[in-house]
């Protein structure tokens, strides 16, 4: 009859933080496609007679080294970085040039775009590869105008040149790099045409809460993960002093300029189709018309056929020579007469989530409680360590125990402790497989078959149920052996003893004194400090949406 009501009291309590905390996604539409005008990706234009062409191959390449202090405006602070230009040997006159950006991770100038960067080179292309401009940032707080103001000065190196066309500079940008390409054409308003492989078109927190949720999905994840995904994109990052999540990557510069949109059709972090749909629309908004789209079958987000952790994958047949095509003729300034849109279907599995957006109340939330269950967990663990070395300690010199629990409950105890932080490596062993997955996915690999991510979401869920019955029959046991000691006369003892008659210490005095959870002060603290740690693990699981039951 105690027990019941307790488990009820609980169970209710965590469910509906689960639901309060739970965040609306919409998903639909779902499977959307672009159809292309036609299978083939090859980029032509109408070329006058008497025009010489250029070629991949036509020249043979040369590379030298040079270095830059690039400073971060915002702090002050710089950073030496090292360039590697390629230019074509013996070719005549003012020449064309592209400064490729570097996507997520900290490439150089030496392990990035080389296979690309050569071969726009032997195509009568200056080419020039940086270091990444990183600082001492991370990635989780880059600083994409400082990034940007460093693409600027190199772009404003290339010009100097002799042997540079200035007025014939462009870009050459993939993934992550797209959102700082967005703020160079805001600064630099010479950049000549874009090529941009995979381009981030939203927001960071769009764009990447689309591509873990489509991810998830992907790799087998247990529908109950998509929670997960949902809280996390869901942060207000500005507390904790990132502001990247939210910028926002377009504005009537972006798209301005002749660009060349390249996709993978196994790209599984890219949204293509509502990309493209914005892309043409800011485009034409801007007065361009001269928007190539080209999907490349079997590659994955950056081009590559196969999993991009291994050296050596391939880029996507025929992209190396449509790109350079597309190249030649924007600087020539000719007529394009293949159909704009080309290569393979172009397909979305969901739609972007445009209506997420941080809530601070939620974020303020998980950082307390996350922080406050770390602290007890640390707390518990440390007085545990203590109680040992104190029961060694006592156990040599026969003295009195050092935790004394009564009734079973320091067995009790250290079930539900063991049972919930079982349970908590649990969760995080299926998290950490489809995370797993995710990257795998995202380098072009295909993941394991799910195992962990899939059956561990259920199987949490009952034993979250099981434990919170443990801990409710724990209580119950509690208010019966307090009753059993007459704790549950205390009320009337105190009326008692202000109506005048015996003091309240001489009426405890006569009730049992054998103690109802331990007979030390110790034991009585790390009982009550490991009870709100484990509540707070508890917590920490409706947080992340395992107390919704469908």
């Amino acid at each position: 009859m105690t027990s019941l009501p307790v488990f009820i009291i609980l169970m209710g309590l965590l469910a509906s933080v689960s639901h309060l905390t739970a965040v609306p996604w919409k998903y639909e539409p779902v499977d959307q496609n672009f159809p292309t005008l036609t299978s083939d990706t090859a980029v032509t234009f109408d070329w006058p007679a008497g025009v010489d062409r250029d070629n991949v191959g036509q020249y043979e390449v040369e590379s030298r080294h040079q270095e830059l202090n690039v400073e971060r405006p915002s702090t002050g602070e710089h950073q030496r970085i090292r360039i590697l230009i390629r230019a074509p040997k013996e070719a005549s006159g003012h020449r064309p040039a592209v400064v490729f950006m570097h996507g997520a991770g900290y490439g150089t100038c030496d392990n990035s775009f080389g296979d690309v960067a050569r071969t726009l080179a032997s195509a009568g292309f200056v080419t020039v590869v940086l270091d990444k401009p990183v600082w001492s940032t991370t990635d989780a707080d880059r600083d994409y105008p400082a990034s940007a103001k460093a693409y600027e000065r190199v772009a404003n190196l290339l010009r100097d040149r002799d042997d540079v066309d200035a007025s014939k500079v462009g870009i050459y940008a993939t993934s992550e790099s797209t959102w700082i390409a967005a703020m160079l054409l805001s600064m630099d308003h010479r950049i000549a045409f874009q090529i941009l492989l995979s381009p981030m078109v939203y927001s960071p927190r769009h764009a990447m809460g689309f591509f873990v949720a489509q991810d998830f999905a992907i790799a087998g994840a247990n529908q109950g993960y998509q929670s997960v995904v949902r809280r996390l994109f869901s942060t207000d990052a500005s507390l904790l002093g990132l502001n990247n999540l939210d910028i926002d990557p377009t504005d009537r510069n972006t798209y301005a300029i002749p660009t060349l949109l390249a996709y993978g059709a196994k790209d599984v972090m890219t949204a293509q189709v509502e990309g493209v749909q914005r892309v043409l629309s800011q485009a034409h908004a801007s007065g361009n018309e001269n928007v190539t789209v080209r999907s490349y079958p079997v590659s994955n987000h950056v081009l590559r056929l196969g999993d991009e952790a291994r050296t050596g994958t391939p880029l996507a047949d025929h992209y190396q020579q449509d790109m350079v095509d597309w190249a030649v003729g924007q600087v020539h300034g000719l007529h394009q007469t293949s159909p704009s849109v080309g290569g393979a279907t172009i397909h979305q599995s969901i739609a972007v989530p445009t209506d997420l957006r941080g809530r601070r109340s939620l974020t303020v939330y998980m950082l307390v409680l996350h922080l406050l269950t770390l602290v007890l967990l640390l707390a518990s663990l440390v007085m545990a360590l203590v109680a040992g070395l104190m029961k060694l300690f006592r156990l040599r010199r026969r003295k009195d125990p050092v935790l004394g629990f009564s009734h079973g409950f320091g067995g009790t105890l250290v079930t539900i402790t063991g049972t919930t932080l079982a349970t908590l490596v649990l969760f995080g062993a299926g998290l950490g497989q489809v995370i797993m997955a995710v990257v795998r996915l995202g380098w072009g690999g295909v993941p394991d078959q799910a195992g962990v991510s899939y059956w561990s979401w259920p199987v949490i869920q009952v034993v979250c149920a099981l434990v919170i019955w443990a801990w409710s029959r724990t209580f119950a046991r509690m208010v019966e052996v307090a009753s059993l000691r007459g704790l549950d006369r205390l009320p009337d003892q105190v009326r008692t003893s202000k109506a005048g008659g015996p003091s309240l210490r001489q009426q405890m005095r006569s009730m049992d004194p054998r103690p109802v959870l331990a007979s030390t002060r110790f034991g009585v603290a790390l009982f009550t400090v490991t009870t709100l740690a484990m509540f707070g693990v508890l917590l920490i699981f409706a947080f992340w949406g395992l107390f919704i039951y469908q």
